[in-house]
């Protein structure tokens, strides 16, 4: 199908999806959230010689949820949970039902604990490649708090809402006959379990958690628990494994592909509703979370409350504007920033203990315990972002990550399923914490998240096995003795091996953030260590060449013209993408390349000669580093390039993998106008506000407003700016200007204003 037509089909589905609706919801800013953005191969117009068939989907899914709730309940089309399979695809034609997904949107890791039912009519398939129903997707509307689909092979209009923990279903038969309901634990490596309990109604089970990356394959010591509650009376019920049904059996367990099924008589257009629940503790919790999240059967209350919590949440930031296409994609953006970290405990606050399952343990009241962190996409502007619209939220999410040091002895790197991963590089934990404590952010110990900071940046692991398990930096002791990770340590401990110069770049930035926390708390001399190791970046960008470059013990640069090649020294990009990170420190990144004509001249080849690559992270603040040379101008106007190139109101829309929103908190905060370069420090560089007018709400019941006058495609460039009535000249906000509340108004023009920011 050709590019344009595809595009066309899918914004007529979204106003269709808006008209039909009869319900409140849809007439505030729901109705510009179509959730199946992201889940189509990329038909974005990007140029450049980098990530067009290396992250080609989003692994976006069409979810129901709370925003950063436990469950993503989604409509299924693959079923598996193996790594970088997403459960939806948009080009896939066959639906096989509706799972309880955690899968880490817009990732490429691996669903877990997992459960998925599926409505037939008129003939038993247990299978679910077997049991699948095509569908269509003009038959089909996705919202964040509604799913809907046209079930052909059955006749059956199949419903879903929900909320954090739970879900209701409403499945509409369009004959007289006979349904079927069939369930299953999706567990790949055949450990689940399943019964039926006629005296309870209810189909409950458990699917078992295993590691990923470190520890791959391993028991996470829990499992995730479901329960599927019915109130139809039972024709038949019965288990199966694969085709091979078993009737009147009532249990199964620890084989591949089993399940449960009823059937129960239907009328024609008799709706029947299904409810379902889980939980990491055990099952009496999938049982109280139901009973406390969905006590009704009603299904349209449950979705109208739904609707309610998306609203306030999508109404944090109100934007005006007449493109119905921007407000689609940036609520849209808005909606997928909302997904992770998830909330892990159940409503009465158990959760199993990080990195083990036992004992478990129980929240304080009042607060959620988050996990899946993917940590090394989303302390750029995700966590950023929280900061600014939801800081409560972001100090519980940062409690969380205390608690998991406190109860594996070490602050995870890239804490998920709720275990030590050690996934990617960084140590990007002290970013997350730092930025939210130097925000304000105070409700969480900074002092025990300090003590746990400080430990993963000064002690090398005593144990090899916990080391091995991801506990603690990788490659510290060559970090500390060299100042950099030298091209002979090859970093065996690591699911990514190798990558020793951007482990470097983001070792000294971490360095920094800590830094800044030493200070804030008295820490003289861990503030003066700390601020000295921030510079090791400049071991490792080699000032001959200005790009960054790999480095052997004895202090020798590597000899080779490799700055715009795939290199095992760089993490998913090139030694050019490496370069720019630096973002603690661009003044004496300038210096390092030689001075600003020649960091400016780089700079430019990045976008000129296609270099830039923004499906993938190691770019993201690229765009923005013109403001700390003079060249605001230049910012405001590759900043607004790829807000039109690589974000589209489409399945393929996203150039890259969305990673747990990161893509998305890019847009929103571009689209507003700043970024945060650097985060740990209170400042957002200024881009070009797209907007005609956008509103903060904050926690603190305050407002912080963003007037763009003369905002349009072709007015891309700041010709003056106002902050509550005063010139302002400065390229960069602060967070304490935006908490104040007030107004920044910016003058916008169709040609640049060349000294504005410098």
């Amino acid at each position: 199908m050709k590019k344009v037509p595809f595009k066309l089909l899918f914004l007529n589905l979204v106003i269709i999806s808006c008209v039909n609706s009869q319900h409140f919801r849809q007439e505030g800013r729901i109705q510009y959230v179509d959730t199946r953005v992201g889940t189509a191969a990329s038909v974005t117009k990007h140029a450049g010689r980098f990530g067009k068939g290396r992250e080609e989907y989003a692994q976006t899914i069409p979810a129901v949820l709370e925003p950063n709730g436990m469950n993503f309940w989604t409509p299924q089309t693959r079923d598996t949970e193996i790594k970088c399979i997403a459960p939806y695809y948009y080009r896939d034609s066959i639906l096989q039902g509706f799972r309880n997904s955690h899968w880490i949107n817009g990732g490429c890791t691996q669903d877990y604990g997992s459960m998925t039912l599926m409505p037939l009519f008129g003939a038993l398939k247990t299978d679910p490649e077997k049991r699948g129903s095509i569908f269509s997707h003009d038959q089909e509307t996705a919202t964040p708090s509604y799913y809907s689909v046209f079930l052909k092979n059955y006749g059956i209009k199949a419903e879903m809402t929900g909320k954090s923990r739970s879900a209701i279903f409403r499945f509409t038969y369009s004959e007289q006959g006979d349904a079927y309901l069939v369930v299953n634990p999706n567990s790949d490596e055949g450990e689940g379990c399943i019964e039926i309990d006629t005296v309870r109604q209810e189909i409950r089970g458990y699917n078992p958690v295993h590691r990923i990356y470190q520890g791959w394959g391993k028991y996470a010591g829990y499992n995730g628990y479901f329960i599927v509650s019915y109130q139809k009376p039972l024709e038949e019920f019965g288990t199966f494994i694969g085709d091979t049904v078993f009737p009147g059996k009532t249990a199964l367990s620890n084989r591949k592909k089993i399940g449960a099924y009823l059937r129960f008589r239907v009328r024609e257009n008799e709706e029947v509703i299904i409810k379902a629940s889980s939980s990491f503790t055990d099952m009496e919790g999938a049982r109280l979370n139901m009973e406390e999240e969905i006590p009704t059967w009603n299904f349209d209350q449950v979705r109208d409350d739904l609707s309610r919590i998306w609203e306030k949440q999508l109404a944090l930031i109100e934007v005006e504007t007449d493109s119905e296409e921007d407000k689609c994609k940036f609520y849209g953006a808005l909606y997928r920033a909302s997904f992770l970290p998830r909330t892990f405990n159940d409503v009465d606050g158990r959760y199993p203990s990080f990195a083990a399952g036992k004992p478990i343990r129980i929240v304080e009241k009042g607060r959620n315990y988050y996990d899946d962190f993917s940590m090394w996409d989303t302390y750029r502007a995700l966590h950023p972002l929280l900061n600014i619209i939801s800081p409560r939220k972001s100090g519980d999410m940062v409690h969380s990550l205390i608690l998991k040091y406190e109860q594996g002895g070490w602050l995870p790197i890239f804490p998920c399923w709720n275990s030590y991963t050690s996934a990617m590089i960084g140590d990007h934990g002290i970013s997350v914490i730092g930025d939210a404590f130097v925000k304000g952010v105070r409700n969480f110990d900074i002092e025990k998240a300090y003590e746990g900071m400080r430990k993963n940046a000064f002690e090398s692991h005593s144990s090899i096995e916990d080391y091995k398990n991801g506990m603690g930096r990788r490659a510290l002791k060559s970090y500390l003795r060299y100042g950099y990770i030298p091209l002979e340590d090859s970093v065996p401990d690591a699911f990514h091996t190798h990558e020793q110069v951007s482990r470097t770049l983001e070792y000294a930035y971490d360095d920094f953030v800590l830094a800044q926390v030493a200070n804030a708390l008295g820490k003289k001399e861990d503030y003066r260590m700390l601020s000295l190791r921030a510079t090791n970046y400049t071991h490792v960008i080699d000032t001959i060449s200005g790009y960054a470059q790999g480095r052997y013990a004895d202090g020798e640069f590597l000899k080779a013209n490799n700055a715009f090649n795939f290199v095992d020294f760089i993490t998913e990009g090139t030694p050019a993408h490496y370069t720019w990170y630096v973002p603690h420190d661009v003044p004496g990144l300038i210096q390092q390349m030689g001075g600003r004509a020649k960091y400016l001249a780089k700079l430019d080849s990045m976008f000129s000669e296609g270099l830039y690559w923004h499906g993938n992270e190691p770019c993201h603040q690229i765009p923005f580093m013109f403001n700390y040379a003079g060249r605001a101008w230049r910012t405001q106007e590759e900043v607004r390039h790829i807000m039109e190139t690589e974000y589209l109101n489409d399945p393929g829309g996203l150039s890259g993998n969305d990673d747990a929103g990161q893509m998305s908190a890019w847009y929103v905060f571009a689209s507003l106008g700043f970024y945060p370069v650097c985060p740990g420090t209170p400042y957002y560089m200024i881009a070009s506000p797209s907007f005609k007018k956008a509103v903060i709400k904050l926690e603190n019941n305050k407002k912080f407003i963003l007037v763009a006058h003369n905002a349009s495609p072709e007015n891309r460039y700041i010709r003056s700016v106002k902050l509550n009535g005063k010139a302002y000249t400065n390229n960069y906000l602060s967070h304490s200007d935006i908490l104040k509340g007030g107004m920044i108004e910016f003058d916008m023009g169709s040609t640049p204003n060349m000294k504005w920011g410098q």
